[in-house]
C-alpha cells in the first residue's frame, strides 16, 4: 500500500489489509437502525443511504430499513461494479436493478413507507432511457459510475485490485498515472447529453418534471408478441404492477423522517452545559444521570466541536463529563479530541465506536459488590472502527473487542471471541483473558496480552502475526504508562497489581505483532536511521520493501 494511501486508510505503508464484506457492527434490522441513528448523530445536517443489492426479497428488506429511519435507500443492480470485485460476486450476485426497484417501490407503497425515503438506484445505467424508466418504476435519484469512467478513459480492463491499469485509472502508481488522459469536462459533456436525452423523452410523455414521472409504471408498455423463444411467454405484469395507495401516501418522497435527535441527551443537556467549551474553549466539567435509552451520548457535542474546531479538536480534558447509571447503546461514539467522557456504571454495545481522539472511562459503581475483572461491563463491538483517542475499561468486554482499530490506545481487563480482529493501528492492553479467534485479519497495530497462565496461545489466530515477548525497554515503559494511567482513571484493582510485581509480570505479557507491520516497521526505522523523515522516510521504505518483495518471488 502506497504511504498516501495507507495514510488514509489508518495503516502502514506497505502492508497489504483485508477489506472483509461483512460490517461487524450490523448483524440485524435493530444494529442497521442503531447504525444509522449513530450517523445521523454524527452529523444531523446529512441524509443517512443504506445502498441494497437488487435480489429477491429486496423490498422486504427496504421496508425494514425505511423503518430503522434511513433516508435514502440506494437499490443497487447486478451489472456495475469495478474490476475489483470478486468473480463470484461479477457473475452470480444480484439481479437487474429493474426487478429490485420495482419491488422496492411496490412494498414501500403497500406499507405506507414511501413517503419518508427518497429511492435511488445504479448499476451500469448509460442514457437517458435508463434514467426515465429508473423514474417510472419508482426512483426519485440516479447514479452513473461506469459510462462516466469510460468517459475519462476507462477500457474495462477489470484490473481495478491489481495496481496494472494500464490507462492510469485505477492505480497508484505514479508511472502509470502519467497515462491518465481523462479531463472532468468528458463527464460534464456526457452527463449533458444524458440530460437532453432524459428531457426528449419526458416531452414525449407528457412530463415537466422527474417528480412527476416517478412511479407511473402505466407509462410503461411491455411487447405483447416476442418472436424470439428466449423471450416468449415473459410476463412483466408483476414487475409494471401499480399498487394501491393508501390515503395520504405519495409515490415520492413528502416528508422527512423523525431521527428524535431533539430528544437526545445532548442536546436536551450536553450541548447548553458545554457551550462555553464550544464558543471559547473554556473547560466545563458536571457529574450527570445516565440509563440505557440515552444512545450515542456525546456524539453529537463531538460534531459540533469537530465542526469548529476540525481535526485538532480542543485541548485534552477540555469537556469532562461523568455519567452514573447504564449507559445505552454508543456511547461515546465518534467522539473527538477535548472531550473525556466517563460511566460509572455498565454500558451496552458500540461503546467508543470510530472513537476519533477522545477519552473514555467505564468502571463500576463504588458501591458495587463484584470483582470488576471477572465481570463483565459493556457489551460487543467496542471501540469499532476507533482512529485515535484513549479508552480505559475496568472490566470485561464483549465480543469483537477494537475491530478495525486503527490508532487508539486501549486498556480493558478480558475480552470476548474475535477481539481485535481487522485491527490495523494503535495499541491494545489486555489485563485478562481473551476469548477465541483473538487477532484474526489483524494487519498493523500491537496488542499486549496478559497471560500469566500460559493459555493464550490456544486462543489467538495465528495466521498474520507473531507472539513475542516484550524486550525494547521503551516499549515496557509505554505499556507500563498504559497500564498506570488505567489505574489512575478507573482504580483497577488487578493494573495495580501488575504494576506492584511490574518485572514479573512484564515476562508474562504476550506482544502480539502483524508480521507485514512488523517487517515494515523494522524498515521505516532503518530508513529513518539514515537521516530521511517524515513522508521521505515512508516512500522509501516502501519502495525498499517492493523491492525485497520482488526479489524474494523472484
Amino acid at each position: 500500500m502506497y504511504p498516501w494511501v495507507a495514510e488514509v486508510r489508518g495503516s502502514t505503508p506497505g502492508v497489504g489489509l483485508i477489506s472483509p464484506p461483512p460490517h461487524h457492527d450490523i448483524y440485524s434490522i435493530e444494529d442497521l437502525a442503531e447504525l444509522i441513528y449513530d450517523l445521523k448523530n454524527a452529523n444531523p445536517r446529512a441524509e443517512i443511504n443504506v445502498k441494497l443489492v437488487s435480489e429477491v426479497g429486496v423490498g422486504t428488506i427496504a421496508a425494514g430499513v425505511a423503518k430503522g429511519r434511513a433516508d435514502i435507500i440506494l437499490v443497487s443492480g447486478y451489472d456495475g461494479g469495478t474490476g475489483a470485485s470478486p468473480q463470484g460476486s461479477i457473475r452470480h450476485a444480484g439481479m437487474p436493478w429493474e426487478l429490485g426497484l420495482a419491488e422496492t417501490h411496490q412494498t414501500l407503497m403497500l406499507n405506507n413507507l414511501r413517503d419518508r425515503v427518497v429511492l435511488e438506484t445504479d448499476g451500469k445505467m448509460l442514457n437517458g432511457r435508463d434514467l426515465a424508466i429508473a423514474a417510472l418504476l419508482g426512483a426519485e435519484e440516479y447514479g452513473f459510475s461506469t459510462a462516466p469512467l469510460v468517459a475519462l478513459g476507462c477500457i474495462m480492463m477489470r484490473v481495478c485490485q491489481m495496481d496494472t491499469c494500464p490507462v492510469g485509472v485505477a492505480t497508484q502508481n505514479p508511472e502509470l498515472r502519467k497515462n491518465y488522459m481523462g479531463d472532468p469536462a468528458h463527464v460534464v459533456n456526457f452527463m449533458r447529453f444524458v440530460a437532453e436525452d432524459v428531457r426528449e423523452i419526458m416531452a414525449d410523455l407528457g412530463f415537466r418534471t422527474i417528480q412527476e414521472m416517478v412511479g407511473r409504471t402505466d407509462c410503461l408498455e411491455t411487447v405483447e408478441a416476442v418472436d424470439h423463444w428466449k423471450k416468449k411467454g415473459v410476463d412483466l405484469s408483476v414487475l409494471l404492477h401499480v399498487p394501491e395507495m393508501p390515503e395520504g401516501s405519495a409515490r415520492y418522497r413528502t416528508q422527512h423522517q423523525n431521527h428524535q435527535l431533539e430528544e437526545t441527551l445532548d442536546m436536551q443537556q450536553l450541548l447548553p452545559l458545554a457551550q462555553s467549551a464550544i464558543e471559547s474553549g473554556q473547560p466545563v466539567e458536571a457529574v450527570l444521570p445516565i440509563t440505557n435509552v440515552n444512545r450515542a451520548v456525546g456524539t453529537i457535542l463531538g460534531s459540533e466541536i469537530t465542526r469548529k474546531y476540525g481535526l485538532a479538536g480542543l485541548p485534552e480534558d477540555t469537556v469532562k463529563f461523568k455519567f452514573v447509571g447504564s449507559a445505552g447503546q454508543s456511547f461515546g461514539a465518534f467522539v473527538p479530541k477535548g472531550m473525556t467522557l466517563t460511566v460509572e456504571g455498565d454500558s451496552n454495545d458500540y461503546v467508543g465506536k470510530g472513537l476519533s481522539g477522545g477519552k473514555l472511562i467505564v468502571m463500576p459503581s463504588p458501591k458495587a459488590t463484584f470483582e470488576a475483572e471477572d465481570n463483565i461491563i459493556i457489551g460487543n463491538t467496542a471501540l469499532y472502527g476507533a482512529t485515535s483517542g484513549e479508552a480505559y475499561i475496568r472490566g470485561i468486554a464483549g465480543e469483537r473487542f477494537a475491530v478495525r482499530n486503527s490508532g487508539a490506545k486501549v486498556v480493558v481487563e478480558g475480552v470476548g471471541d474475535h477481539g481485535c480482529e481487522y485491527m490495523t493501528g494503535g495499541r491494545v492492553v489486555v489485563l485478562g483473558d481473551t476469548g477465541r479467534n483473538f487477532a484474526a485479519g489483524m494487519s498493523g497495530g500491537i496488542a499486549y496480552v496478559y497471560d500469566p497462565e500460559g493459555t493464550f496461545l490456544k486462543r489467538c489466530n495465528l495466521e498474520m502475526v507473531l507472539l513475542e515477548r516484550i524486550e525494547d525497554v521503551a516499549e515496557s515503559a509505554d505499556l507500563r504508562g498504559m497500564i498506570q494511567r488505567h489505574v489512575a482513571n478507573t482504580g483497577s484493582a488487578v493494573g495495580q497489581r501488575v504494576l506492584d510485581n511490574w518485572q514479573d509480570a512484564l515476562n508474562q505479557f504476550v506482544r502480539v505483532i502483524p508480521k507485514d507491520f512488523k517487517r515494515m516497521t523494522e524498515q521505516i526505522e532503518r530508513i529513518q536511521a539514515t537521516g530521511l523523515t517524515g513522508e521521505a522516510a515512508l516512500l522509501a521504505a516502501f519502495e525498499a520493501n517492493m523491492r525485497e518483495l520482488a526479489r524474494a518471488g523472484g
